[in-house]
């Protein structure tokens, strides 16, 4: 049977919240999967031709075991091998109604065709965060959307989104100055003093540049109630107590959300008052963290809805999830290197160290948390370097830039790779974007290479004994502002070069 847009927008206007994320507590996402995966294999052509090339018959799929051996696809053997008439319901574009671009940070940028129904489960992420962090039901919130606007997913489809959350009866009102930061500024001195909080959307290193900003040109930040949704990247617990400082904010479990998406599918999970407390106790517990997530840094960690996006665990520990959208998507794999617990798993996990997060969180006055599965992510394995056979991850050099030494003087952006040529062996080298006004110096210059030499002896221990005492110090160099050669303005942050 054909599927009908309509119930989808029938059922995400005339629904509570309560309404939309009870059925995800009470599942493991499988029976939707399959669902999903019958409606697929039968109306687009591009998995029906995949499936007869596997040799597969979806009558033959019934549990976790079967849908396990379903292809898992890529950009490269799935989106870009079909044409994109064939990768949608129908083999019709015109079930869609939009196309948004990805931000082409692995290589060429990709076209995701969608319609206006498939924005309701990510509109679900939005009024969740909304709601449960922010109190937008009760609170006259200004949204100022800070992503690119244009034809990039970010900024349209955060709009498109939190005005169907507005649509619902949140006293909600949305500005899109996109990521100009002399525009978000002026919106928020007009705008802000009119509402009971302002939420600025965006990349997490912008946002901080707005902040910055605003404190530059002596923007009360505190008398706005600011809070942030963030997506993108990972960030620490301290960049998220220095952002917190810089707004006037001290309630950490709902100022700042963090989001994880991609344009292949939306807003996948959304961090809650709940995740947002496990990972600030584990931020400060870090064999606990190496128990839970296998690693000595932190990944971002969300609640997700399982009835909406069925996520696997699969090869080298990266994440693959089904879901609806334009071109639906069934195994896909995006290569984040992450995985995933059960509410209860995760409570037991917790237990072994004497966390109780929940009753945390009810104690901080959010009630009864939803009981949804949690998904954890680090990002992409290609955003690493590797030095000596030492792994180095950007969210480890963002630690030592968000140390008071260095963070009063750059912006938290910088470009790590391995250089060859500078000695007789290969070099460690960071490229650090300063803030706006501030000069290099020799003085900084020695300061950031001790302080990212620290950091990273005491948070990577590949670093520390794979590496030789000679060459582990950083070479380090410090550049202006939206200096071109690594910090080109208007383009999507890269973190490493190889």
């Amino acid at each position: 049977m054909a599927y009908d847009p309509r119930s989808a927008f029938d059922r995400f206007l005339n629904s509570s919240l309560d309404e939309l994320l009870a059925p995800g507590e009470a599942s493991d996402g499988l029976p939707e999967a399959l669902v999903l995966l019958r409606r697929v294999a039968d109306g687009v052509p591009a998995y029906g031709a995949m499936l007869k090339a596997a040799g597969l018959n979806v009558a033959d799929i019934h549990d976790a075991t079967d849908f396990a051996r379903l292809p898992l696809l890529n950009k490269e053997n799935y989106v870009r091998r079909f044409p994109l008439e064939a990768l949608v319901e129908g083999g019709d574009l015109a079930a869609c109604d939009f196309f948004a671009v990805s931000s082409g940070s692995t290589g060429e940028p990709t076209l995701w065709p969608r319609g206006l129904h498939h924005e309701f489960p990510v509109a679900v992420r939005f009024e969740q965060v909304l709601r449960d962090s922010f109190r937008a039901h009760e609170r006259r919130t200004l949204a100022v959307v800070c992503f690119a606007l244009g034809s990039w997913v970010g900024g349209m489809y955060t709009t498109s989104c939190l005005r169907w959350v507005a649509t619902k009866g949140y006293p909600l009102l949305i500005v899109t100055p996109g990521n100009k930061i002399d525009e978000i500024l002026r919106v928020v001195r007009r705008l802000a003093p009119d509402f009971e909080q302002t939420v600025l959307l965006g990349y997490p290193p912008f946002l901080k540049e707005v902040v910055d900003a605003g404190r530059g040109e002596k923007v009360d930040w505190g008398q706005f109630n600011v809070r942030l949704v963030t997506a993108g990247e990972v960030f620490s617990e301290t960049w998220r107590d220095l952002v917190l400082e810089r707004l006037e904010q001290d309630e950490g479990l709902n100022s700042i959300a963090s989001l994880y998406g991609t344009a292949d599918a939306g807003v996948l999970g959304n961090e809650t008052p709940l995740s947002v407390a496990i990972r600030r106790f584990l931020s400060e517990k870090p064999e606990a963290a190496k128990a839970l997530f296998g690693e000595e840094r932190l990944p971002t960690l969300c609640q997700y809805d399982p009835t909406s996006r069925y996520f696997e665990v699969v090869e080298g520990g990266t994440l693959a999830f089904s879901g609806d959208n334009g071109a639906p998507l069934i195994r896909y794999h995006i290569a984040d290197q992450g995985g995933i617990y059960s509410f209860e798993a995760m409570r037991a996990k917790l237990a072994d160290y004497h966390f109780d997060a929940e009753t945390a969180v009810m104690q901080a006055g959010f009630g009864h948390p939803r009981r949804l599965p949690f998904v954890y992510v680090f990002g992409r394995a290609n955003f690493t370097v590797s030095f000596f056979g030492a792994n180095i991850f950007p969210e480890t050099i963002s630690l030592a830039l968000e140390k008071p030494s260095l963070s009063r003087w750059t912006t938290g952006k910088f470009v790590m790779e391995v250089k060859e040529g500078l000695a007789d062996r290969p070099r460690f080298t960071v490229a650090i974007e300063l803030a706006d006004k501030e000069t290099a110096d020799p003085t900084r210059i020695e300061l950031a290479e001790r302080e990212i030499l620290e950091t990273l002896l005491g948070h990577n221990s590949e670093y520390a004994n794979y590496v030789s005492k000679e060459d582990q110090r950083p070479v380090v160099t410090l550049w202006s502002k939206g200096h071109s050669d690594y910090f080109p303005v208007g383009v999507k942050h890269r973190y490493s070069r190889r």
